[in-house]
């Protein structure tokens, strides 16, 4: 892999590589947080029904697995950095024409937009973060899921605020455009900074007879032949579905019980917060011991406790209720990012490995929403949605069971060479 970085690249301050993994990844989830409290001006003005408005959480999340599966391809064809900025630029674009929102279409469109861009980082970030900090990967796991739970914290307050502060909803959604800006410029100077980044496959190294197509580091198709990497995927997709779930259903649901689009919103961004602590401090907390089952088995409990409490007593004690769901839904994503780096020693293969369950992950927890719509619609009722929800969690905490760490390189065996 050539090394491309500067000669001023070991002296990048640690505090501008946190920075810029903070700046990037908080940009990843305002456009799938925003419109849930703006549910109700959005359907009013468009005329979605629940079907077409659980779209906005599909396609992206369909975009974001399918995205990410295509990230190492992309890599090698554009080199890193460029990888992310183009990346970047789709998420600011995307958000930027739902100015143009008032067609249905149009909303799905630029998420499908923002999707895609999404899923470049997704499946990118994860392997960088491992080779930057391999000492300190846990930590600086739990800070990337945390700032993905974070900037959706952030949408789902703001966003219904900028339509109090007089603002419409097109232009509450189209604002998340501007952090992306922000952080163009020093995503660009940092990436550029670092030592050993990948730099784009040459035309002449790619046809050299004398140069071997792969190496055993860079070689992971296998990983699609393990159970294991299958195991994950379906793991993380199940858990990840009520994140989803969460995400499209959270604030439309309290508003047919009277509550107001910041109201809602707010309650989701206290879910989020919730979320970007557990994510932060969970890892940390369970870095001591590889084995993290426990902790898993702990924030699963949560899930089926938070969503039974949506779906049993919606009204006793809501903001608690959000906190318990918010913990448990952002302390397993993060312990889940972990995990599959945890399988493999190099920073390539962990990568691809995560790239890969993320990448069938979101495809599949993507269906969520619209099974929780469906089950809304056949029954007249948001329960059994919610206990939908409640079982699947249940049914990941019986899989996760097998994640033990003495099993991983048995498991993952790459082949002989």
């Amino acid at each position: 892999m050539t090394d491309s970085s500067p000669p001023t690249a070991a002296r990048l301050p640690t505090w501008l590589w946190l920075l810029a993994v903070v700046l990037i990844t908080l940009n990843l989830r305002p456009f799938l947080t925003a419109p849930g409290p703006l549910g109700h001006a959005i359907q009013t003005a468009t005329g979605m029904g629940l079907h077409m408005f659980s779209w906005l959480t599909l396609l992206p999340m369909v975009l974001m697995g399918v995205g990410t599966w295509l990230a190492p391809t992309a890599l090698r064809r554009l080199g890193l950095r460029p990888a992310i900025v183009w990346a970047l630029l789709a998420i600011g674009l995307g958000c930027a024409l739902r100015l143009a929102g008032a067609n249905a279409w149009v909303l799905v469109a630029t998420a499908g937009l923002c999707g895609a861009g999404v899923a470049l980082v997704q499946g990118i970030l994860p392997g960088l973060i491992k080779r930057q900090s391999p000492q300190r990967m846990a930590v600086m796991m739990g800070l990337y899921s945390a700032a993905l739970m974070g900037g959706g914290a952030l949408s789902a307050q703001l966003s219904p605020w900028a339509m109090q502060w007089g603002l419409g909803w097109q232009a509450a959604l189209a604002m998340w455009a501007v952090p992306v800006l922000v952080t163009l410029p020093l995503a660009w100077w940092v990436l550029g900074r670092l030592p050993g980044l990948p730099a784009p496959a040459q035309p002449a190294t790619r046809a050299s007879a004398n140069t071997p197509a792969s190496t055993p580091a860079s070689d992971t198709g296998w990983l699609v032949r393990r159970p294991r990497t299958w195991l994950l995927l379906l793991s993380f997709g199940l858990m990840n579905g009520g994140y989803a779930s969460t995400v499209a259903w959270l604030a439309p649901f309290y508003q047919t019980h009277g509550w107001s689009g910041t109201e809602s919103g707010s309650l989701l961004a206290l879910l989020s917060v919730a979320q970007a602590l557990a994510a932060l401090a969970v890892p940390a907390l369970a870095a001591r011991s590889t084995d993290r089952r426990l902790w898993i088995m702990a924030m699963l409990a949560l899930q089926v406790l938070g969503f039974s409490g949506l779906a049993c007593w919606p009204d006793a004690a809501p903001t608690l209720n959000a906190l318990v769901l918010g913990v448990g839904l952002g302390g397993c994503f993060a312990l889940f990012m972990v995990v599959a780096l945890d399988h493999l020693p190099s920073p390539t293969q962990a990568g691809a490995l995560n790239a890969l369950m993320q990448g069938g992950g979101f495809i599949l927890a993507a269906l969520a929403p619209w099974i929780v719509a469906q089950l809304h619609q056949s029954s007249g009722s948001w329960t059994p949605g919610w206990l939908y929800q409640a079982g699947v969690a249940a049914l990941v905490g019986l899989l996760s069971a097998r994640f033990n760490p003495r099993h991983y390189a048995q498991r993952l065996r790459a082949p002989a060479t």
